[in-house]
């Protein structure tokens, strides 16, 4: 029979429990012990490991509790030791008024509270490694900060509190105070403090005592700095100065932010700073009188006008300032302008060049230079266009190298230009007649790009104008008279003219004036021929060079200028007429006498002279041709005899008898012509030149009548401009409210000028009765009407 074995289960027994080899107490009184040789700075005699099993033990066997608060306890002892040993000897006395005494006293408490801090947080590193398991294990589970959090709590409730914490604030507010006056500090002692609070969180969250002490209490300090700064600054310093103060406070306080404020300062303080020093004190400093923007621009300080220009950027409201005022100095210097050129409003000119103008240059006297400027009005006409040229290039030499190319600068500019340029209404015929008398003599011995240079100034000033269609009559009066009577100095110049007013205002600006210069050459081609057709036939006694005008093309408000021709130039006409339809059939020919001239040699008692005059002025002398020396022609007997108006023979007798080559005499003498003068031909007339040329008075700026005849007949085509305009957007649109009719009216004639709403509503009334339009019954549209 078989035996059975039991089997032994093994009993586990827990492990006993071993009984503290060392007593709480002892325990504790070794590591107080060695933690206050540790704040005695005596750590080096010291053993790491001894002093961590002390406090592994006592957390192991419960007794965490006792370490944390004794520990606690050690440090804030420690911490006030260490503030009435260190920084209640440091804090400043306040008697002295000496800023360099005061810095130094300010430098000596930073520098105690940094010492503080250094030994506070060297014995803090200690005792977290030797804390550590503590830390691992009793801070955690009970909810309480690690030592070196519990540190620097404590070092905030024994140091940063009154009074320390108020001597601290006053002192870097007093370096800071005394470095703004312009004495040298310690930075580094501030950028130490500022340091430290930084390090000091408020209750753990995210604001350090810093941003709660510190940076208010400059903050505040600093607004009432640079509020008094403002003020004073603007009772001493005159603008430039005050700008250059204001920049470099601007870059001082970036500096003091930089080297030791923290940065996050620097937005407010900069706040600060463009509130007192810019924004209350814009208009003031930019008005400010004999040294304002004004008085920077007419000097020529640029680096001044750049300053401004920066420090006006930085606030909200710096550039509308700006650009007010800069607008507004603009408007000035051109109302000045404008009133400078308006000081003589009539005078004459000649039509021609200069009165009595000679082709020899040698025999000319010191009378002639009299005239060589041109009358008043002219030279002012012409100084006006250069001024606003020379304006102009001085702003835009501004906006380039001070104001940095700014837009919205560039923007009042342009503004500011085209107020006052339209302020003035004979602005339109003051730069034809600059285009007119540069093309005309202005640009003689000139490159091309210097040429390109003169007419794209010109454009500038032109692209102002909303008036363009006055411009475009008074264009093609002046290039009328310089194609026809051969005075363009260059026919590229001309065409390149032609070219950049085509670009500014389109092809329909410009078919015009194309159409003149296709009408110069085709002219040339019929002269051609017609001079192989005089070959073969009885040549007449005068020779004679014709242009055809389309009178489509050309101004022809000279047709009213009437002249009996006498036979010798009726049969040089007829001759011309019968070449001319025999090759065109169904035009009609009407000849301009006012737009002509001729060469004609005379015979005087001394010499003949050949001499140069317009066809009017041939059409008088040849009634002296027969005369003996003592017979005369009465004005009204000539007046008969020519059919020459009043206006046109009064300016031909005087560029004849009161300029200065008198080819006849005026009874009685004088400078002016009247009706019951009478005239005879100067058979003595003596001049060392052959060739002589007799320019014809003319009023070259248009009188007060003139400028009114003209405006009525600008209104007139204006009118009919209007109204094509509006039967062209209704025959597309077919329907439109009247204030959309009116604005888009206004939007496609802006390019020629600015049709007044009262004349559009005044044209669409009139296409109304034509029945061009209809209104609706809501009486607020209309319909086109086919």
């Amino acid at each position: 029979m078989a035996s059975t074995r039991r089997t032994v289960k093994t009993k586990i027994k827990p492990p006993r429990k071993h009984e503290s080899e060392v007593s709480l107490d002892e325990t504790w009184s070794r590591l107080s012990t060695n933690i206050r040789e540790i704040h005695n700075q005596n750590a080096s005699n010291l053993s790491f490991e001894e002093n961590y099993r002390y406090a592994y033990n006592m957390v192991l066997y419960k007794n965490g509790g006792i370490l944390y608060k004794g520990v606690c306890q050690l440090v804030a002892e420690n911490i006030d030791r260490l503030a009435q040993s260190e920084l209640v000897p440091a804090f400043p006395s306040g008697s002295s008024k000496d800023p360099v005494q005061q810095s130094q006293e300010g430098e000596s408490l930073l520098k105690a509270l940094r010492r503080v801090w250094d030994d506070h947080t060297g014995n803090m590193l200690k005792l977290r490694d030797i804390l550590k398991y503590m830390d691992r294990v009793y801070t955690k589970a009970n909810d309480v900060p690690e030592i070196w959090d519990a540190g620097l709590d404590l070092f905030l409730k024994h140091i940063i509190r009154p009074p320390i914490q108020d001597h601290v604030t006053s002192a870097v507010l007093s370096l800071i105070q005394i470095e703004r006056d312009g004495y040298v500090i310690s930075r580094s002692v501030v950028k130490e403090c500022v340091d430290v609070l930084l390090q000091l969180s408020v209750d753990h969250d995210a604001k350090t005592v810093y941003k709660r002490d510190l940076e208010p209490a400059v903050l505040t300090a600093s607004e009432a700095f640079y509020s008094a700064e403002g003020k004073q600054l603007l009772e001493t310093c005159d603008a430039p100065e005050y700008l250059r103060r204001v920049e470099a406070r601007l870059d001082s306080e970036q500096a003091r932010t930089y080297h030791y404020l923290f940065s996050q300062t620097g937005g407010p303080l900069r706040k600060i700073l463009e509130r007192h020093l810019l924004t209350h004190n814009l208009s003031t400093v930019i008005g400010m009188p004999n040294s304002g923007l004004d008085v920077m621009v007419d000097l020529d300080k640029f680096d001044d006008l750049n300053r401004l220009y920066r420090l006006f950027l930085m606030v909200p409201s710096g550039l509308p300032t700006l650009r007010r005022s800069f607008k507004d100095s603009i408007l000035r210097r051109g109302r000045e302008i404008n009133l400078a050129s308006t000081s003589i409003d009539t005078g004459q000119d000649m039509d021609d060049g200069d009165l009595n103008d000679t082709e020899n240059t040698k025999g000319k006297d010191k009378g002639q230079g009299r005239t060589a400027m041109g009358p008043p009005t002219l030279t002012l006409a012409l100084k006006w266009v250069q001024t606003v040229l020379d304006l102009k290039d001085k702003f835009d030499f501004i906006w380039t190298r001070a104001f940095d190319n700014n837009r919205e600068v560039e923007s009042s500019l342009n503004e500011a230009f085209e107020d006052f340029i339209n302020l003035n209404e004979k602005a339109p015929e003051y730069i034809s007649l600059f285009i007119d008398e540069n093309l005309k003599k202005g640009l003689k011995g000139k490159t091309d790009m210097e040429v390109d240079a003169v007419l794209d100034k010109t454009i500038t000033v032109f692209r102002y104008i909303t008036e363009k269609d006055a411009f475009e009559r008074y264009y093609k009066n002046h290039l009328a008279k310089r194609l026809l009577l051969g005075r363009s100095v260059s026919d590229d110049a001309e065409r390149g003219m032609l070219a950049k007013l085509k670009v500014e205002c389109g092809y329909q600006f410009t078919q015009k004036l194309e159409g003149m210069f296709h009408d110069m050459k085709i002219s040339a081609d019929t002269m051609q021929a017609y001079r192989k057709y005089l070959e073969g036939v009885l040549a007449p006694e005068v020779e004679i060079s014709v242009t055809v005008m389309t009178s489509t093309f050309w101004p022809m408000s000279h047709s009213s200028a009437s002249c009996i021709f006498p036979e010798v130039l009726i049969r040089a006409c007829k001759s011309f007429e019968h070449f001319y339809f025999s090759r065109h059939s169904g035009r009609r020919l009407a000849w301009q006498p006012s737009l002509g001239n001729a060469d004609v040699r005379v015979q005087f008692k001394a010499r003949k002279h050949d001499v140069n005059v317009s066809t009017f002025a041939l059409v008088i002398l040849l009634l002296f041709e027969n005369l003996t020396d003592d017979e005369f022609l009465t004005y009204e007997e000539l007046k008969t005899a020519t059919s020459i108006p009043d206006t046109e023979l009064q300016r031909h007798l005087q560029s004849l008898a009161c300029a200065k080559f008198k080819i006849l005499k005026k009874h009685p003498p004088g400078r002016d012509v009247h009706p019951s003068d009478s005239f005879s031909f100067n058979n003595d007339f003596t001049c060392p030149m052959q060739k002589i040329k007799i320019s014809t008075v003319s009023a070259k700026v248009e009188t007060t009548k003139e400028r009114r005849e003209t405006r009525d007949r600008i209104e007139e085509e204006r009118h009919h401009q209007i109204e094509a305009c509006i039967v062209r957007i209704m025959k597309d649109r077919k329907h439109l409210t009247h204030n959309d009719l009116v604005n888009e009216v206004t939007r496609q004639l802006a390019s020629r000028f600015q049709p007044n709403p009262q004349n559009i509503k005044k044209r669409i009334e009139g296409l109304i009765d034509r029945e061009y339009l209809e209104r609706c019954e809501d009486r607020k549209s209309y319909n086109y009407l086919a």
